[in-house]
C-alpha cells in the first residue's frame, strides 16, 4: 500500500467509488485505487473486455472487497448495465466519486505526423477518450445524491505538441474542455469535476506512444523536482480531489508532473545532460522513417492493423 499519511480507513471511509481503467499494476488507475482503498473507500472497478478482466481479477484482492464490472465505454448499453449493477451492489446508497482513466487510439497512428490522422481513428479516439467521460457523467450524476467528485486523467500533450502523441493530444484537449463544461452543469448538484494531468509514466497504455521511454527520461532531467512521476504521486493527488479535502475545487486541470509543465526552456546545464537523449531520439526517428518507407514499398498490411483496445489513460503514460 502507498504511504497514505493517515491511518487506513481515513479520508474516504464509508464513501463509495467507481474506478474505470485499471489495466495492470502499473496503471495510474491502480495507483488511485490503492490509495482510495487505503483510505477506507468501498470500490467498484470496471474493465473493457475479458483479456483485461483477467488481470483486474488478479489484482482486486489487494483492495479488499471490490465489485468488478465489464464495461465497454463505447457502448451505451454497456454503460447502462454498469450503472444498473452499481445500484444493485449498493442499494439505496449514493456513489461519492468516479475516476475515469480510459483512452484509446490506434497504435499505428501514434507514429509519424498528426497530419496523417485518419477520419476513422479521429472519431474513435474522441469517442473513447473524451465523450466517454460525459457519457459516464450523464448516468452517474443521478446516483450522486449527496454530491460527489468526477475525476479524469489527461496529459500535457493536450496543451503542447508532444512527438507521436498526435490525435491523443486533440482528444485530451477536448476532454479538458469537457471538464470545465461539466463542472458548470453539475456544480448546482454539488458534484465537482476535475482532471489530473500526470507526467509521463510507463504504463500499458503509454507503451503505444512511440518513444515513450525518451519522454520519460526527458521529463526526469528537466522537471524542477528532477524525478519521474509515479502512480502513487497520482494516487495521492487524486485522493485530495475525490475526498472532502477537495470540496472547493472544481473545473481544474491539476498537473502532477514534478513541475515539468512550468518549464519553458531547458537550463544550459541540463541541456548538456539532455544531449545524449536527443541524439538517441533522432536516431530512433530515422529508423522509424526507414522502416515505414520500406513497409509502404512492400505494401505491408501490418501498418493498417488495429491495436486491441486497452483502458487507461491516459496515454500520459
Amino acid at each position: 500500500m502507498p504511504d497514505s499519511g493517515v491511518t487506513p480507513g481515513g479520508l474516504l471511509r464509508g464513501k463509495r467509488g467507481l474506478i474505470m481503467g485499471v489495466a495492470n499494476e502499473r496503471s495510474l488507475a491502480w495507483g488511485i485505487a490503492r490509495t482510495a482503498a487505503a483510505h477506507g473507500a468501498l470500490l467498484a472497478l470496471s474493465y473493457p473486455n475479458e483479456a483485461v478482466g483477467r488481470r483486474v481479477r488478479n489484482l482486486a484482492p489487494e483492495l479488499g472487497a471490490v465489485e468488478l464490472l465489464e464495461c465497454d465505454v463505447g457502448s451505451d448499453a454497456d454503460l447502462d448495465r454498469m450503472v444498473a449493477a452499481l445500484s444493485r451492489f449498493w442499494p439505496d446508497k449514493p456513489i461519492d466519486f468516479v475516476v475515469h482513466a480510459v483512452s484509446y487510439s490506434d497504435k499505428t497512428e501514434l507514429v509519424g505526423p498528426y497530419l496523417q490522422t485518419s477520419r476513422r481513428n479521429f472519431a474513435l479516439a474522441l469517442d473513447l477518450s473524451c465523450y466517454s467521460f460525459t457519457a459516464v457523467a450523464q448516468r452517474i450524476a443521478p446516483l450522486m445524491r449527496n454530491g460527489g467528485s468526477l475525476l479524469t486523467l489527461t496529459y500535457l500533450g493536450s496543451e503542447r505538441v508532444v512527438p507521436h502523441y498526435n490525435v491523443m493530444g486533440v482528444a485530451k484537449a477536448a476532454l479538458e474542455a469537457s471538464v470545465r463544461y461539466l463542472a458548470v452543469d453539475l456544480g448546482r448538484q454539488n458534484i465537482r469535476v476535475n482532471a489530473i494531468s500526470a507526467g509521463p509514466v510507463k504504463t500499458l497504455a503509454s507503451s503505444g506512444v512511440s518513444g515513450m521511454r525518451h519522454l520519460i527520461k526527458w521529463a526526469e532531467i528537466n522537471a524542477p523536482l528532477r524525478r519521474n512521476t509515479t502512480i502513487d504521486d497520482v494516487g495521492r493527488a487524486a485522493l485530495s480531489l475525490i475526498s472532502d479535502l477537495g470540496q472547493g475545487i472544481t473545473g481544474e486541470i491539476v498537473h502532477v508532473d514534478n513541475g515539468y509543465n512550468i518549464v519553458g526552456m531547458v537550463a544550459i546545464d541540463e541541456a548538456l545532460r539532455s544531449a545524449p537523449v536527443l541524439v538517441e531520439i533522432g536516431q530512433q526517428l530515422e529508423r522509424q522513417k526507414e522502416a515505414t518507407a520500406e513497409a509502404l514499398e512492400k505494401g505491408d498490411g501490418a501498418l493498417q492493423q488495429k491495436q486491441e483496445w486497452c483502458p487507461e489513460t491516459d496515454y500520459s503514460r
